[in-house]
């Protein structure tokens, strides 16, 4: 019997107190960002055990939609793990040449830059190479699965191939085409009642880069209560209410350093999954729970998820700028404040 409280129509609102939480130290977090504001702004939503327990806003309204950017990878994964469980891929050990043979067509000269091309030893990219950024696309002298190296031209034509082999996105009209979005709301943001909108974004390049084939990111542009839905299916293992909607094993193997990652790259690097930021060797916040992990965005956005403390924390936008910092900033004053 699944007992975990989820959130209606709206959040229900509980006391500090009530949640597990001081309220002087949680007070001393919010006088932290003030005394750090100067003309900026910051959104931040804490929630536990699936309660509304703060929402701190700061020159930014409630309902503003601002762009996750990079934080949309997490929901790439998850889209990924779902693509898995129906069968639409065998494994995250599929080449992705075998269902977006485009992703070869981008000849000497029709990359983003001079140098990046589609090279022969990118047909053995894999689909979980792409979702944990070794895969080397386009990257000289980086082979798949050898090097982390994170950027969004991989992670582009993962999401196309998956939305093509829903048949979803056409190289030929790739503006026209519905793309992942299509399932992303279909899969994650209608069944968590979430509101949150769409945005396609390419990087400027020269007018002969193929584009259609490697451009077109898929972001997603959300109010901070929204992101706190997201990051409280993930903190339940990805279920609302009665319905699993990401498969529980890849959540919990997306939120731990790839394995590859581990045998390929220095340990400072132990720090990035399935397109999650993770916390599993300490890596990355040396002071908060290892069990903690993020999705992260240009603009500080950010959505932290620590399942042993039952907490979400979304900064949308944060203070920050190298998300290291929260381990001795924000993040650090919310967990010191949990009884």
């Amino acid at each position: 019997m699944n007992l975990r409280t989820y959130p209606g129509a709206e959040w229900r609102l509980v006391s500090p107190d009530e949640a597990g939480l001081h309220p002087g130290k949680l007070n001393d977090a919010r006088r932290w960002l003030d005394d750090r504001v100067d003309d900026g702004r910051y959104r931040v939503v804490i929630v536990r055990g699936g309660r509304l327990v703060a929402e701190w806003n700061h020159g930014i309204g409630r309902d503003e939609q601002l762009w996750l950017a990079s934080g949309t990878k997490s929901i790439f994964s998850c889209i990924l793990g779902i693509a898995i469980a129906e069968g639409k891929i065998p494994s995250a050990d599929a080449r992705i040449v075998d269902y977006y043979p485009e992703a070869m067509d981008v000849p000497e000269g029709a990359g983003p830059k001079p140098g990046r091309y589609a090279f022969a030893k990118d047909r053995a990219i894999t689909f979980r190479q792409l979702i944990s950024n070794t895969s080397g696309y386009m990257k000289p002298g980086e082979e798949p699965g050898q090097v982390f190296h994170y950027q969004t031209y991989g992670m582009n034509i993962l999401t196309h191939a998956i939305a093509k082999i829903y048949g979803l996105y056409d190289t030929n009209d790739p503006e026209g085409s519905p793309g992942l979005k299509q399932l992303i709301d279909t899969k994650l943001r209608i069944p968590i009642d979430a509101a949150w909108g769409y945005y396609l974004a390419n990087f400027e390049l020269p007018p002969q880069a193929r584009i259609n084939i490697f451009g077109y990111y898929e972001g997603i542009k959300s109010s901070a209560l929204d992101l706190a839905r997201l990051g409280w299916l993930w903190c339940s293992w990805g279920r609302w209410r009665d319905r699993q909607l990401i498969p529980e094993a890849w959540l919990r193997e997306a939120t731990k350093t790839a394995a590859n990652i581990r045998a390929n790259c220095p340990r400072e690097q132990w720090k990035y999954g399935y397109a999650f930021w993770t916390n599993d060797h300490g890596q990355l916040w040396p002071h908060l729970p290892h069990d903690s992990y993020a999705a992260s965005g240009a603009g500080s956005q950010h959505i932290w998820v620590c399942p042993s403390l039952d907490l979400v924390i979304v900064q949308s936008p944060g203070l920050w700028r190298q998300q290291e910092e929260n381990d001795t900033g924000l993040l650090r004053l919310i967990v010191d404040a949990c009884k």
